[in-house]
């Protein structure tokens, strides 16, 4: 399934680190262009893929953009393996061509929020080179009884800053921190952070995530 060519955003010439953003369900890739410009960060190449459009189940089949199919939206529904795996793939041909313009694996953040937060998780903790770090944003890990057999020591001990808003009524809280708690169990260098919001991002969010990004690219 063919991808739309990424937006690129990046105020230096010769960026030393990068950082791959994927969106939510039915969005694409502008929607988090505003917080890269709140953000301001220099020496970083800020990529924001399109996910394909695909018909979502839960949502009577409509097409829209999306990183892989929702059977349902209550929490243990069946999972779209194959589109999660087709949009790892998709996600590790974008680290493969920063790693070819020059970024070095150990500088290169995988983002994401809601379903792009899961492709962030998913595909982050697959990878035989180790990341700086990951950003999950009002989400939940993908194939969670797969984890154990799939993960790589590479990225063992890999920053991950989780997020969630304690009024998210699209993805809930409780199902982010069994997520959390699955990370845990696997002894991942996780930091949880929650937020007076809902289904979205806030300014106290986008501070600490500014902070996370300056610790594990620029120390």
């Amino acid at each position: 399934m063919a991808n739309d060519t990424p937006i690129e955003i990046c105020s230096d010439k010769n960026p030393s680190a990068c950082v791959i953003w994927m969106h939510g369900l039915g969005a694409d890739g502008n929607d988090f262009a505003p917080v890269v410009e709140i953000l301001n960060l220099p020496q970083i190449r800020f990529i924001l893929p399109h996910a394909p459009y695909r018909k979502v189940t839960a949502n009577n089949g409509y097409e829209m953009r999306a990183w892989y199919d929702i059977y349902a939206f209550t929490p243990g529904s069946r999972e779209d393996e194959d589109g999660i795996r087709e949009s790892q793939t998709y996600i590790e041909s974008l680290i493969a061509r920063e790693i070819g313009r020059g970024i070095a694996p150990s500088k290169i953040v995988l983002a994401g929020f809601s379903q792009g937060g899961a492709i962030a998780l998913h595909t982050a903790l697959r990878q035989n080179q180790e990341l700086a770090g990951v950003l999950a944003l009002s989400t939940y890990l993908p194939l969670k009884p797969l984890l154990a057999a799939e993960k790589t020591v590479a990225n063992q001990n890999t920053s991950i800053f989780m997020a969630h808003g304690t009024y998210d009524e699209v993805i809930s809280l409780a199902t982010c921190q069994v997520s959390f708690e699955v990370l845990q169990s696997q002894h991942y260098n996780i930091k949880w952070h929650e937020y007076p919001m809902a289904h979205s991002v806030c300014m106290e969010e986008i501070d600490d995530i500014r902070a996370f990004l300056s610790k594990v690219i620029y120390d």
